[in-house]
Parts: structure tokens; sequence; C-alpha cells
């Protein structure tokens, strides 16, 4: 059997930024793996807003769709203050079954151009974690309506009816960033927010809770991933992404 040669080497994405904004399919989508690079940003001084697309309400079997969204908001609420974010957006769309097109585009544009940020940041949307393990259809159908609804933001003449109240188009979307995609070349050195990425993951208690996986522990799944990142970068811990350059040429 031919040996797999080692992943190459990632190379540090450009912290020379200063908003960014999270677009993610649900609650508890950025804590595995990224909340501890969003500590990293927040504490360089970055604001970074949190778009849930999803309130996750169809998470739990346990919980009717009603209480559980309001469960899962309120741990989405405290698992960002831990990391430095203090404003968390929910957008309303239903949980479990997101499909991609012009309704999800427009919902994601309208938070673009209210946010305006330079980078935005959503989760892998490939079609596997980087083997046989399918990934979730919402993910899939949220990550591909970033990059388009992105492009859609700095377009005067799409989703036009947003643009009331000072609302302007928005151009300004330099990159736009996939954690933990199984394709990444980039990545960002956790090393020293780790713990907070592992904190931030715990306040998601109710839902890891209605998964029921028998003695699962958040830090140690988290370390898996980030010290196999960190081997790449040469340090002990860092957060995967793969970069999308929006602008024309690059």
């Amino acid at each position: 059997m031919t040996e797999q040669p080692p992943p190459p080497p990632l190379t540090p994405v450009d912290e020379d930024w200063d908003r960014a904004l999270c677009v993610v399919a649900h609650p508890d989508d950025i804590e595995y793996g990224g909340a501890a690079a969003i500590a990293r940003w927040t504490a360089q001084g970055k604001t970074i807003v949190y778009c849930m697309v999803t309130s996750g309400e169809a998470g739990i079997d346990g919980l009717a769709p009603d209480e559980c969204r309001t469960v899962r908001e309120a741990e989405e609420i405290e698992s960002a203050r831990i990391v430095g974010v203090s404003e968390v957006e929910f957008l309303g769309l239903p949980d479990g079954i997101l499909e991609y097109g012009v309704d999800l585009r427009r919902a994601i544009a309208g938070s673009v151009r209210r946010h305006r940020p330079d980078i935005v940041i959503t989760g892998n949307f490939r079609e596997t974690w980087g083997g046989k393990n399918f990934n979730q259809a919402d993910h899939i159908a949220v990550g591909r309506a970033v990059i388009d609804a992105v492009r859609d933001a700095g377009n005067r003449w799409v989703f036009n009816e947003q643009l009331t109240d000072g609302v302007e188009p928005w151009g300004g979307v330099r990159q736009v960033w996939a954690l933990g995609s199984p394709e990444s070349e980039h990545g960002a050195d956790t090393t020293e927010t780790f713990e907070a990425g592992v904190e931030s993951l715990q306040a998601h208690a109710a839902y890891i809770e209605g998964l029921g996986w028998e003695n699962w522990d958040p830090r140690e799944f988290l370390e898996g991933f980030a010290r196999q990142a960190g081997a790449r970068m040469g340090v002990a811990f860092a957060a995967l992404i793969e970069v999308f350059p929006m602008g024309w040429g690059d």
C-alpha cells in the first residue's frame, strides 16, 4: 500500500482587516473548531458579528422547536460572548430544510449590507469533511449562498428593496473564509486562545446533551483537529481555513 504524503504546510491568513461577519447555518457551527480563531481576532481588537441563518430549532429531539429555539439562541449568545462577540443576529430561516437559492442569498446579502464587513466567515461547505463522512445539507446550502450573497450585496440592482433606512450596497468584502474545510491551504494560530474555544463549545450544554453522545469530551474533540492543523503551521493548535478571494482577478 502506497504511503500518502503529508498534507502541505498552512499559510497564515491575512489579518490586516477590521470587521468580519460570520454566517453559518446553526448555533454551534462556529464552535466546532472555529471559535478559538474568533477569540484570537477579537483579542486583536477586531469587530466580529455572528449571523445564524437558523436558530437550530430542529436540533434537539427531546425539545419541541419553539422551546428548542429559545434554548439554542441563548446558548449561542453566551458562546459568542466568551470569545468576544457581542452581536448575534438570527435570520429565522427553517432549520434542517435550507435550500440554496434566491431566498437564502437575499437573507445573507441583507446581513452583509447591514454589517459591512471586510471578511465574511462561514463553515465548511464542501461535500465531505475530507473522508467518507458527508457534510450536512444546511451547511452546504449556506456556504454556497454566502459566496453569491457577498457578490449580490455589492450590486445596487440585486435585492434593491433592502436599500432603505440608510442601507447601501456593500462591495467591500475582500475574502470569504470557510472554517474547517478539507481543502484548506490557510490557517490561524489558535494556541493562545484554544481554551476560550473549548469554553465556547461547552456553552452549548443543552444541545450537546441532546445529542446523546456518551462520554463525549468537547476539549478532546477540539484538540484532535487543532493539533493536526497546528502541525501544518508549526504551532501547537490552529484552525483550518479555505480562502476564497472576492476581487476580480484574485
